[in-house]
């Protein structure tokens, strides 16, 4: 599936129909956040909703939630922009994965982690009714867009909510994102944001810096 094509096709849709719909965006992260919202921006009327009980440590998760604020106070937007700051749930986070601690990242443990943060997105869009929900997961090439689009899909369907079916690193948005993130002088974090790719990352950095010595 090209969901980045379709995704397209709704906007030509959309456009067609001389229309500017309310997407609500979850969002990981700022620099994530960057070419996506500059890619809609255009065409929708975009409220992020910043939900990730994963992140880990707490300090950890403000210092990105505090960036994700300032880069939507400090980008140029077409259309409306604005954001929602939703509860800091560590403990459901840690509930939902249960038994997954051990997953390599990118595996089954990932995956319970898009679906609770997705389908808390398509529960606010269905009570707060927009048109749209989606997120700026899929700009990430650490992340599976087929997994993402395929709960997304399944979500659209429980809670009646239009999707939007996306894969923004299509035609080089991640290194959009980048040089976004340089432009904005954003704060790029080195790990996906639960304690075990924390962990996980450290461990890679540690048998590196081993190897190195030794040689």
């Amino acid at each position: 599936m090209n969901y980045h094509k379709i995704m397209l096709s709704i906007i030509a849709k959309e456009q067609g129909n001389n229309t500017v719909p309310n997407l609500l965006l979850h969002s990981c992260c700022a620099p994530c956040s960057s070419h996506v919202i500059d890619c809609l921006t255009k065409y929708f009327n975009i409220t992020i909703l910043y939900y990730n009980p994963n992140i880990e440590p707490h300090e950890e998760y403000l210092k990105r939630k505090e960036e994700e604020i300032r880069f939507i106070n400090e980008y140029n937007n077409t259309n409306k922009l604005d954001i929602i700051d939703c509860d800091y749930d560590n403990e459901l986070y840690h509930k939902t994965i249960k038994g997954l601690e051990g997953c390599k990242e990118g595996g089954e443990r990932c995956y319970k982690c898009y679906e609770l943060r997705l389908e808390y997105t398509a529960k606010k869009a269905q009570e707060l009714d927009y048109d749209y929900f989606g997120t700026t997961l899929t700009v990430s090439p650490y992340k599976n867009s087929n997994k993402l689009n395929e709960i997304g899909e399944m979500l659209e369907e429980k809670y009646k909510i239009k999707y939007l079916f996306s894969d923004f690193k299509k035609n080089n948005g991640y290194k959009h994102s980048i040089e976004m993130s340089k432009d904005y002088n954003l704060y790029r974090q080195d790990y996906c944001g639960c304690i075990y790719s924390k962990v996980e990352k450290d461990k890679k950095v540690k048998n590196k810096n081993q190897e190195g010595n030794n040689g």
